[in-house]
């Protein structure tokens, strides 16, 4: 089985990849996952992973950034994918554009799967984007309400999808209304919540203060914020704890978050990602009801992050 994933949209490129391996691991839970970067991959090591398992295991190919294949080897998986192995599952994902646009034009003759996932750049798109994310979590939302979330989110793709997984997660009934998204975004987010965690755990205090502060002002929800800062210290904690050798697959991270987290991690150790966990945790409940101010408590969990920054 081949798989092209063709676009430049990360989160959906991710996702179809992401799909393929789960689709892959259901079939042979013991399926081995090889992660690479096109740049990287030598002539003769796609034959070398694609060569038959002397105990049958399904192994699984992912060459990112493709476009960066030598010609010898985009010939060599043009070759392969005319004739793929039937216990190996290969997954080329390719940003679409000129560069290395002989290996798109090489796989689209042969019988492989080709998933676009090209930028949304109409609103009608990512407002289907909206309702696609909601009905993935078994709801539904009325259009003037998507229309408002997108109004308040933003084009991004990774928030859009972060802020319907927390309305459909906080929200009760079948379908979301405007009320609903109105309690959460009380104006357009100048500033979002990736924004604020990004500056926390870069240690960047005074930035993080000031961007919560606008934040909190233009609307966005607290429990958005509190989400924001505890997935960015997990994926630090995620990253920091993993071999060096990890592929990004094992880690359910694309592998911009990857790098990302790791420029991060400077300054960052075991006892300090603990406290600062513990600071969000606490932070989370009294967002959630737990506590007489949001507000405080976001600050609060802010400066305990950025003072644990430098912890061993």
């Amino acid at each position: 089985m081949v798989t092209l994933v063709v676009g430049d949209e990360e989160l959906l490129a991710e996702r179809a990849v992401g799909a393929v391996v789960a689709a892959a691991k259901a079939r042979d839970a013991g399926a081995e996952v090889h992660d690479l970067v096109g740049s990287k991959v030598e002539t003769g090591e796609l034959t070398r992973l694609t060569s038959p398992s002397l105990f049958g295991d399904t192994s699984v190919v992912v060459i990112r950034s493709a476009q960066d294949l030598s010609k010898d080897v985009i010939a060599e998986v043009v070759g392969y994918a005319k004739a793929p192995a039937d216990d190996t599952v290969l997954v080329l994902v390719h940003p679409g554009g000129v560069k290395g646009k002989a290996l798109i034009d090489g796989i689209k003759k042969t019988r492989a799967d080709v998933v676009t996932v090209t930028k949304l750049t109409k609103p009608a798109e990512r407002l289907e984007f909206i309702r696609g994310e909601i009905r993935r979590a078994g709801r539904t939302i009325t259009g003037d309400a998507a229309q408002a979330l997108l109004d308040a989110v933003g084009n991004d793709l990774r928030e859009l999808a972060a802020a319907c997984g927390q309305l459909a997660f906080d929200t009760e009934g079948k379908s979301i209304d405007l009320d609903a998204v109105s309690r959460y975004h009380k104006g357009r987010a100048e500033v979002s919540g990736f924004t604020v965690a990004d500056a926390a755990v870069e240690g960047r205090l005074a930035d993080a203060l000031e961007q919560l502060r606008w934040a909190l002002s233009t609307g966005v929800a607290s429990v958005l914020l509190v989400s924001a800062l505890a997935r960015s210290l997990r994926s630090l904690a995620k990253v920091g704890g993993a071999g060096r050798n990890v592929q990004p697959a094992q880690l359910g991270m694309a592998p911009w978050q990857i790098n990302n987290a790791k420029r991060q991690l400077r300054g960052w150790g075991p006892e300090g990602l603990s406290a600062a966990l513990r600071a969000v945790a606490i932070a989370d409940e009294q967002v959630k009801g737990g506590g007489a101010d949001p507000a405080y408590a976001l600050e609060h969990a802010v400066q305990t992050i950025v003072a644990s920054r430098n912890g061993t």
